[in-house]
């Protein structure tokens, strides 16, 4: 065999060998896993994180933050020393009346820690002493879109890199054959949710080759994940190969770094028509396990499939899975759209902690759940006992965290008697950001990248690492 065809017929072939050439300046001092050299600054607590976000914005009065004294303030004026008409939308801003609206979700106690969750979670109630309850995050953004991206990229502004980007850029990844940041999205029962751009999962700033790469909810999860008919596999290394070298040339000719990030991502690509099919085949997973996520586990792109999928990418090295389920905006039949949206998301979150705990990787995964904002104590639209609409709401809110390094069945942080505003233990959005990124070894503060003049970092310009909730 001579040295061509040696080349030609190797699995990384060319373009690999191409790419080590065209990556320069802190590029082409990375480590082994292809992340940056001096990460991480700590020992890990986990080594991958599943952020389940539920875009929309789900009710914390319906779902965690029992407020049972409400009851007796049904239809009263919500007083304007506690919700001022500044922080309202214009959605609710020229109604005349802000009547409270208690919840008519009841609540019960779950597990040994006594965790208090509405009857539309029975499922995470299963798995309550594995969860950490934080009651008082708050944010800025009092719509959609900023919220949501102020939750993915530490800005209100488009543009910045997302969490994911800025993981797989500080620690690289742990699966050559697989993206070290995955994204999935679903849709609830009954809702088209809020739009889903794919900045939310993109590199920003970064490097193009660190964003998030999505898998499709319909069909084939990767475009051209197979080869056209009559195209072998020989064939298409070969063509990777001759593109390498003319990618090599232009770089030659212009130096733009991001011509790295296109072999890389052709490399990725053709490594992945070999590991996807397997990652997408149930068929071998146990009766028992596919019980467990619910009826929809094998319906491609439902929320339970997404938790299963979610779980065989962490077991296989993907760094940082994030899945979007859309459907949680209720402005107006609130009650049903909990329990719809609590249909399709409960049995298949419990699962999945269920599912990494019995594998032992819950000790070395963060499991992330919460939306942009949560929702107004005061009804929008018209009031009855059975029916009642939610604006939205970011001045308290409830997310919860599982797995390594987190107190398990803990709650923290209190709102007062309208889950208006936080009284105890505030966490803002940067605090979050910050305490994920503390749990994967990583300094919020240090891990930096110069754009423009000046360095950023995901939690651009401040945030804290909440160490109560961490055990």
């Amino acid at each position: 065999m001579n040295r061509r065809t040696l080349l030609q017929n190797s699995t990384l072939g060319l373009g690999s060998i191409a790419l080590g050439t065209l990556i320069n300046g802190q590029e082409s001092n990375r480590n082994s896993a292809g992340g940056l050299p001096h990460l991480p600054h700590s020992n890990p607590k986990v080594k991958r994180v599943i952020y389940l976000f539920q875009s929309g914005g789900p009710s914390q009065l319906d779902l965690f933050d029992h407020k049972p004294n409400l009851h007796e303030r049904f239809g009263q004026e919500v007083p304007k020393s506690v919700y001022p008409d500044e922080r309202k939308t214009t959605m609710t801003s020229g109604q005349t009346s802000f009547p409270v609206a208690p919840s008519n979700i009841k609540f019960s106690r779950y597990g040994e820690s006594g965790i208090e969750l509405g009857e539309t979670l029975p499922h995470l109630g299963n798995v309550a002493d594995d969860i950490c309850v934080i009651k008082s995050m708050h944010g800025e953004a009092i719509n959609h879109d900023p919220a949501a991206t102020c939750f993915q990229t530490g800005a209100i502004i488009p543009g910045r890199p997302s969490m994911g980007a800025w993981v797989s850029y500080g620690l690289g990844s742990m699966n050559k054959d697989l993206p070290a940041f995955v994204a999935l999205t679903s849709n609830g029962t009954g809702k088209t949710g809020q739009p889903l751009y794919d900045r939310l999962w993109g590199s920003g700033f970064l490097p193009g080759r660190f964003q998030g790469v999505k898998f499709r909810g319909q069909g084939d999860p990767i475009l051209d994940l197979y080869n056209p008919a009559g195209v072998t596999r020989i064939q298409r290394r070969r063509m990777l190969d001759s593109l390498g070298k003319l990618n090599q040339q232009q770089f030659n000719e212009q130096g733009d770094s991001e011509i790295a990030t296109r072999i890389a991502q052709y490399e990725l690509a053709f490594r992945m028509q070999m590991s996807v099919p397997e990652l997408i085949d149930f068929s071998k997973e146990p009766k028992h396990i596919l019980e467990s996520y619910g009826p929809e586990v094998n319906k491609v792109g439902k929320y339970a499939y997404n938790c299963l999928l979610a779980r065989r990418l962490a077991e296989r090295g993907v760094r940082f899975i994030q899945l979007f389920h859309r459907g949680w905006d209720a402005h107006g039949g609130a009650p049903n759209n909990v329990k719809r949206q609590s249909k399709d998301t409960d049995q298949p979150t419990a699962a999945l902690i269920a599912d990494l705990k019995q594998r032992g990787m819950l000790e070395d995964t963060l499991v992330v759940w919460g939306g942009e904002f949560g929702r107004t104590v005061y009804c929008q639209g018209k009031l009855t006992r059975q029916n009642y609409g939610r604006d939205h709401h970011p001045n308290c809110f409830t997310y919860w965290l599982a797995g390594g390094g987190v107190k398990r069945g803990f709650t923290y942080g209190r709102t007062d008697d309208y889950s208006v505003n936080v009284v105890e233990n505030p966490v803002h959005v940067h605090d979050l950001q910050a305490t994920i990124l503390h749990q994967l070894g990583i300094d919020h503060e240090r891990l930096t990248f110069k754009h423009q003049g000046r360095y950023y970092r995901l939690t651009d310009v401040h945030g804290k690492v909440v160490h109560d909730v961490l055990s």
